[in-house]
């Protein structure tokens, strides 16, 4: 008997296919064009609706954790820094009130279902002081990834205005009309700061420290000797941006050649976990006669310290600066 096919699902399938189709030509004849204008950067969106520059400046610099001047509000420099390079823009008050809420959630559902005080007391602290950290570090990462994705066409649209003509300060507000974020808005911080009294050279540090991205000192440097020594600033850029496109290629023929051992890692470290799982589903009562015990416990949180150093030795041999 040969596999047969009911007419009435293949009509189902392109007509499910027909709409999906049409909403997205009516999204892309209407609302493309005006979401890409207003959504490029945060800093050209904000200036649609309000034409004070130096006010879009101190709002920016504010939700990033710092003072209007350019400041790190909170005495604690490290946390601040860590906040700053996140691009969280959500300010501190806000993420207080959320990590506060969420541990108080995490810790009452785990008494609730479970219990115990020491355990929900633990989770609490450890959602309270570890998990947010982990969080900021995580969005720091990725923010300096995408930044550094960026900074090669950031630095060529710099070189084409410095040879057309223009100055560094142009080809920055350049750069901070015509890309996306993170790199839009912080290259139109740079280019306010310059507008309203900063040297160029203190803008540029000053956006190395909101960023904190191992290329841009380069970049500073760059533009720092060239302002005091002179030279062809277009030629240094260029060959910069070369050099940095070859790193990010390095890279990602490391990460390439290091996706085998990084499958490896996971899956041998996600196993235990998923074969305890499915014996605490399919026989619930398996662990009951050694789970009372301390010594239990104890190896099992000695065996998850072990792992954990093994992924961490196995994530610095495929993660090195370059």
């Amino acid at each position: 008997m040969g596999f047969e096919i009911d007419q009435i699902y293949v009509f189902y399938f392109f007509a499910g296919a027909s709409a999906i189709m049409f909403v997205e030509a009516m999204y892309l004849l209407f609302f493309s064009g005006a979401t890409y204008r207003s959504r490029i950067n945060r800093r050209l969106n904000m200036l649609q609706d309000q034409s004070d520059r130096e006010g879009i400046l101190v709002q920016l610099r504010r939700e990033r954790g710092l003072t209007s001047g350019g400041n790190y509000r909170l005495p604690f420099v490290a946390f601040n820094k860590l906040v700053l390079q996140s691009g969280v823009t959500i300010g501190f008050v806000k993420l207080i009130v959320i990590v506060v809420a969420g541990a108080s959630i995490a810790s009452g559902a785990l008494y609730v279902f479970y219990g115990d005080i020491f355990y929900s007391a633990g989770l609490g602290l450890f959602c309270l002081f570890v998990m947010p950290f982990l969080v900021l570090y995580m969005k720091r990462s990725r923010r300096q990834k995408a930044f550094g994705a960026q900074f090669p066409d950031a630095l060529d649209i710099i070189v084409r205005s410095l040879r057309a003509g223009h100055p560094v300060p142009v080809a920055v507000a350049m750069v901070g009309r015509e890309l996306p974020d993170p790199m839009g808005t912080e290259f139109g911080i740079v280019s306010d700061e310059i507008t309203y009294g900063s040297e160029l050279e203190g803008a540029l540090r000053s956006l190395y420290f909101r960023v904190g991205q191992d290329d841009l000192p380069l970049f500073v440097t760059a533009v720092a000797i060239q302002s005091s020594t002179g030279g062809n600033l277009s030629e240094i850029l260029e060959n910069l941006s070369a050099v940095i496109r070859l790193r990010f290629k390095m890279r990602r023929k490391i990460r390439a050649l290091a996706s085998e051992g990084r499958a490896s890692a996971m899956i041998l470290s996600s196993l235990p976990i998923a074969i305890f799982l499915m014996i605490q589903i399919v026989a619930p009562d398996f662990y009951t006669s050694v789970w009372q015990y301390p010594l239990t416990k104890m190896g099992l949180a000695g065996a998850g310290f072990w792992m954990f150093i093994g992924n961490l030795v196995m994530f610095r041999m495929v993660n090195f600066k370059i």
